[in-house]
């Protein structure tokens, strides 16, 4: 039985970048999600695929351990998201959305699965979100949220609703901004903690995380690449690892918060490396452990100076 259970999108992308393009590509918020999420914890994916779905991104799921019986097959077309890239890789611009099956999904999660440790709303409708969490008998111990842009936009009060009965949410700044109408993030923060969650994580691209709580505030910088082909995915895949960490640790104390945070911010990097989720299939252990401990080195320094050790005035 899954510890972590995934609600959100399996998709089919077009994507296009300065430095190639693919199409048809596996691809969704659970998906990318679900397989970062596969190194640290048992995991389940709930979702619905169309009658054009490639029988490799199920044999994919099945490789990396992830238990896809929450999966629906339709009758209909599979959910297909297009966009490019620019020079600008922080900012994807979409040229077509398709929703498809996506318009009918309705998940029993009860149904299939009656436990579980953790819960992760990906990126989708806020009325599905709110759904699944009202149908669950037993609230799990820990339950995160993603949105996006058009979610704020277009069904604020519902999604206001989920907050409500959320622990941690991941956005980016742009939509954080949006959320609480402030540009500085700090005040930001501090209004969407007011409207549920416990925790907000501020996810900046190229330039780390920042996670913001009642009284605290931690930054994480993103692993700087020599070469990154595509972002997609990026930010599922950040919270894939950082919530499977979670699963698995059992702990959510600061300490771990922080190392998952580190966890999910590496995964992150290897999604980027190549298209679609080429870069997260078949990692080794050895190869995860060595861009962690490069994690460790990039905010490793000497103990700061005090007044006492040498300071003018």
């Amino acid at each position: 039985m899954p510890s972590l259970v995934i609600v959100g999108t399996v998709a089919l992308d077009n994507i296009r970048t300065p430095f190639g393009e693919v199409r048809a590509a596996l691809g969704g918020s659970a998906f990318y999600a679900g397989l970062s999420a596969s190194y640290w914890t048992e995991v389940g994916v709930m979702a619905i695929v169309g009658e054009d779905y490639p029988e490799e991104g199920f044999r994919l799921l099945e490789r990396h351990g992830v238990d896809s019986r929450g999966i629906t097959r339709s009758k209909e077309k599979t959910f297909s998201w297009t966009g490019e890239y620019t020079f600008d890789l922080n900012t994807a611009h979409t040229l077509k959305t398709d929703l498809n099956c996506l318009l009918s999904f309705d998940p029993d999660l009860p149904a299939v699965y009656d436990r579980l440790d953790t819960l992760f709303l990906a990126n989708i409708d806020p009325d599905i979100q709110l759904r699944v969490l009202e149908s669950m008998p037993v609230r799990p111990s820990l339950v995160v949220c993603d949105t996006m842009n058009f979610w704020i936009e277009n069904k604020l009060d519902e999604l206001k609703r989920v907050l409500a009965r959320i622990d941690i949410l991941t956005i980016n700044e742009g939509e954080a901004r949006m959320l609480s109408g402030e540009y500085s993030l700090v005040s930001a923060a501090r209004k969407i903690v007011g409207m549920g969650p416990k925790i907000l994580i501020v996810k900046r691209g190229e330039y780390g995380v920042l996670v913001f709580g009642k009284d605290s505030v931690f930054a994480s910088p993103a692993y700087p690449l020599e070469e990154v082909k595509d972002p997609t995915g990026a930010g599922d895949s950040f919270a894939g690892g950082f919530i499977g960490y979670m699963t698995q640790s059992r702990k959510s104390t600061d300490d771990v918060l922080r190392q998952g945070i580190v966890v999910g911010s590496a995964m992150a990097s290897f999604c980027v490396e190549d298209f679609s989720t080429k870069g997260l299939e078949g990692l080794s252990r050895n190869t995860i452990s060595s861009r962690l401990s490069s994690f460790s080195a990039l905010t490793s320094y000497p103990d700061l100076p005090s007044l006492d050790a040498g300071m003018k005035g």
